[in-house]
C-alpha cells in the first residue's frame, strides 16, 4: 500500500493518531481501506492513509482491503469525498483537496462553453463545478472558492491560516498578491509582530493592485491601530431588577435603546454652544 501521490491530507503523528493505534489493537481495522492498483505494482490508498499508518505503527502487517479499478479523476474525488468528512481539516487540507476535486470534476465534464466561463468552475449539465461539489459538503459555493484561493499562497502564510493565526478571508486578499510581495507581507508580521485584519489585508491588495505597493507601504498598512470593538455584557440577573416580570428579552432591548437616545438627546441639548 502507497498514499495517494496528490494526497492533500496530513498524517499527523498526534494524540488522535495514538488513539486510533490503540482502537486498533484492541479491535482490528473497523472500516476497510480503500486502493486501487498501481500500474507499477502495489496498490494506491483512496481512502484510509490515517489507518494504515496507524497499523504500521501498532506491528499489524495485514489490512482489510477494499480495491477498486479508477481512473485517476474517479479515484481523486473519491479521495477527496471520503477524507472530507473527517472532524478536523485544516484550511489548507481544505484548500489543495477542493482544487484537486475541482480539477478532476472539470476534466470529466469537459471544456466550459464560451457563454459559461469563469474564473473557478464550469459547465457541469448546467451547474457550475463549485456549485456542484458544494452540494455535498458543508460549504457553500463561494466558501469552497475561498478555500481554493489558499492555493495562491506562499508557505508562511498558509501556515498561519491554519495555526488560525491569519483570518481565512484576510489571506484569501493576500493570496492575489505576487510571492514576493506576500513574502514582505509574513517579514513585516514578524517585524511588527502584527497580522493585518481583513480590512487591512484588502488595503495592501487594493495597493497591489494599483501598481503601488512597496515593503513600506506593507509596514504602514499593518501597523495602523485596528479599530476596537466594543464589547457589552449585561446579565440578565441584574437588568431583571429595574424591569417588570412581564417584559420580554426584545422590550428590554427596546426600552435600552430608547433611554439612550433620550440621555444623548439631553446632553446634546445642554453642550455648551462653540
Amino acid at each position: 500500500l502507497k498514499p495517494f501521490e496528490e494526497q492533500p491530507f496530513k498524517v499527523l503523528l498526534d494524540e488522535s493518531m495514538d488513539e486510533l493505534v490503540d482502537s486498533i489493537k484492541e479491535s482490528g481495522v473497523l472500516s476497510p481501506i480503500i486502493a486501487r492498483p498501481r500500474k507499477d505494482g502495489g496498490y494506491e490508498i483512496l481512502s484510509g492513509h490515517r489507518r494504515a499508518k496507524a497499523c504500521e505503527i501498532a506491528g499489524i502487517k495485514n489490512v482489510p482491503v477494499i480495491v477498486k479499478n479508477l481512473d485517476d479523476d474517479t479515484a481523486t474525488i473519491l479521495l477527496v469525498d471520503s477524507n472530507l468528512q473527517r472532524e478536523h481539516i485544516l484550511p489548507s487540507e481544505k484548500a489543495y483537496a477542493y482544487r484537486l476535486k475541482l480539477e478532476a470534476m472539470k476534466r470529466k465534464a469537459g471544456r466550459p462553453s464560451k457563454e459559461n466561463s469563469c474564473q473557478i468552475g464550469t459547465n457541469l449539465i448546467g451547474t457550475r463545478t463549485d456549485e456542484a461539489i458544494a452540494e455535498n459538503t458543508p460549504d457553500s459555493a463561494r466558501q469552497i472558492q475561498r478555500y481554493i484561493r489558499l492555493t495562491e499562497l506562499i508557505d508562511p502564510l498558509l501556515n498561519m491560516v491554519d495555526e488560525k493565526k491569519l483570518p481565512l478571508n484576510a489571506a484569501v486578499e493576500l493570496s492575489y498578491l505576487g510571492s514576493k510581495a506576500q513574502s514582505d507581507v509574513v517579514k513585516s508580521i514578524e517585524r511588527n509582530e502584527i497580522t493585518p485584519s481583513i480590512e487591512q489585508s484588502a488595503k495592501i491588495r487594493r495597493i497591489s493592485d494599483d501598481g503601488l505597493l512597496s515593503a513600506k507601504l506593507i509596514d504602514k498598512v499593518i501597523r495602523e491601530q485596528k479599530p476596537e470593538k466594543i464589547r457589552i455584557t449585561l446579565k440578565e440577573d441584574k437588568l431583571r431588577e429595574y424591569f417588570p416580570e412581564e417584559f420580554t428579552p426584545k422590550q428590554i432591548e427596546d426600552t435600552i435603546m430608547e433611554l439612550i437616545a433620550n440621555w444623548a438627546k439631553s446632553r446634546k441639548r445642554n453642550e455648551p454652544e462653540r
